[in-house]
């Protein structure tokens, strides 16, 4: 395995498993954490949120073209493409329809007007749900193939350097 596949295994392996570590953290963690801290109101919770997950979303972005432009350049099996391409349709229909949606909702509530109820955050919650798990196949998967690269790289190797008749 030659330095930059090694280096772009290294690298698309680190962002998905960042990534993951990410929705955890934020998603899961620390969203559903924050009204339960003292004297947070709703009006803080959601100024809160909306500065967070903007920023969430952006790493999200930077993540997720780091994670292609790796996945392009070492060619990685379709199992993963497939993968990275679920990853990129949830991204980006959280970018350009629920998240701009949830921020109207939030504004208008802020704004001391009550949005009528509807489904956008458990829509949310379960595009997060299967992101995560994604993230997480798809993570494995690209550790096992760059491992599965590298061995293979390493016996051609060796074979190659095995001189002819001596067993290794």
């Amino acid at each position: 395995m030659n330095r930059t596949h090694t280096t772009g295994s290294l690298l698309l392996v680190l962002a998905l498993f960042v990534w993951a570590g990410l929705v955890v953290g934020i998603s899961f963690i620390e969203a559903p954490l924050k009204f339960t801290a003292p004297h947070i109101t709703v009006a803080l919770g959601l100024g809160i949120g909306r500065i967070v997950f903007a920023a969430l979303n952006k790493l999200e972005l930077v993540l997720a073209t780091v994670g292609v432009c790796c996945a392009l350049y070492l060619r990685v099996p379709l199992s993963l493409g497939v993968a990275l391409g679920l990853l990129g349709t949830v991204l980006l229909l959280q970018t350009c329809w629920l998240l701009p949606a949830l921020d109207v909702r939030a504004t208008a509530l802020l704004a001391g007007h009550p949005p009528l109820p509807s489904n956008l955050h458990k829509a949310y919650i379960g595009l997060e749900i299967i992101k995560l798990f994604t993230l997480i196949l798809a993570g494995s998967w690209a550790f096992q193939w760059a491992l599965r690269v590298a061995c293979e790289q390493t016996h051609r190797s060796l074979a190659a350097q095995t001189p002819a008749g001596i067993a290794p």
